[in-house]
């Protein structure tokens, strides 16, 4: 479905209509309570195939439409990104090994099933009354090692660091600076590989959300602009590869990746989350 609504910048960017906002607000809504109550059942011994069962018929359920599914031939209704996969990552697939490093972690894979220590970031888009919500969060298996609480929680802050640069006047480039700043002050990368995107009536649209930049550069932001904020940051170097399967991304060096996403709008003053957990749970630990 096209999006017709409002105007578009010369930078090929969508201005929505006020009354636009709620529909993205329902959409969100939607998306964000699924990774609500998902997550009492990722634990120990799940497999990411079985949670992708239970988010497709959640979707169902809500009578809405998922949008991943048929999307570039993709067919799960979740994208399941376990410890050192960055994005993308296909539920029921083998998960991939990791590095000696991090054994204690880890051992080698050959299914899906969840392992205790295991982080997960799980992304779910939605398409309610022909409107997007796109979000993703992370989520623990057990008990995580002190630094993949770390690594979680300063992904985390860094995408409400993003957040907090986005109103009327500020441009894309002072987004990404804030979460590359914060991502980097505490020795961690931020990988250049995948970015945000706008959204509304469409999955993907201008303009590419970086998560790195300068202030001051890139287009201006206005209100009526809806986009992802989405940062992958990882424990270790930034490069990443896409695996045989052309879906699953993963750190080159196999150091563990997290990342939370939310979907905003620019609002006169600020900005509007539109996926806000119902719960208060987005971060895994519940602060």
């Amino acid at each position: 479905m096209n999006d017709h609504t409002g105007r578009t910048t010369r930078d090929g960017i969508r201005i929505h209509e006020a009354g636009d906002f709620a529909g993205m607000n329902k959409a969100g809504a939607l998306a964000a309570r699924i990774l609500d109550d998902i997550a009492p059942h990722v634990t120990v011994g799940q497999t990411t195939g079985a949670l992708d069962k239970l988010i497709e018929g959640m979707v169902n359920d809500a009578g809405a439409t998922s949008a991943t599914i048929g999307y570039k031939g993709y067919q799960h209704a979740s994208c399941i990104s376990v410890n050192h996969v960055v994005c993308h990552g296909i539920p029921g697939s083998p998960i991939p090994k990791m590095n000696s490093v991090s054994r204690d972690l880890e051992k080698r894979r050959k299914d899906d099933t969840l392992k205790d220590g295991d982080i997960l970031n799980i992304d779910v888009t939605v398409i309610v009354d022909g409107w997007f919500g796109d979000t993703s969060r992370m989520y623990i298996a057990g008990k995580a090692k002190p630094f993949a609480e770390k690594l979680i929680q300063v992904t985390h802050d860094s995408l409400m660091k993003g957040i907090e640069a986005v109103r009327p006047g500020n441009t894309f480039g002072d987004i990404g600076h804030a979460i590359q700043a914060y991502a980097e002050a505490h020795r961690m990368s931020v990988v250049y590989d995948f970015c945000g995107h706008g959204l509304g009536r469409v999955f993907h649209a201008p303009p590419n959300v970086l998560h790195s930049g300068r202030p001051g550069s890139g287009a201006r932001l206005e209100e009526g602009m809806f986009f992802t904020i989405e940062p992958m940051i990882n424990l270790g170097r930034a490069e990443t590869r896409v695996l045989a399967d052309d879906w699953t991304a993963v750190t080159r060096d196999k150091s563990l990746s997290a990342q939370f996403e939310h979907s905003v709008g620019v609002t006169s003053n600020g900005v509007e989350i539109f996926t806000e957990s119902p719960g208060g749970v987005f971060h895994p630990t519940y602060r």
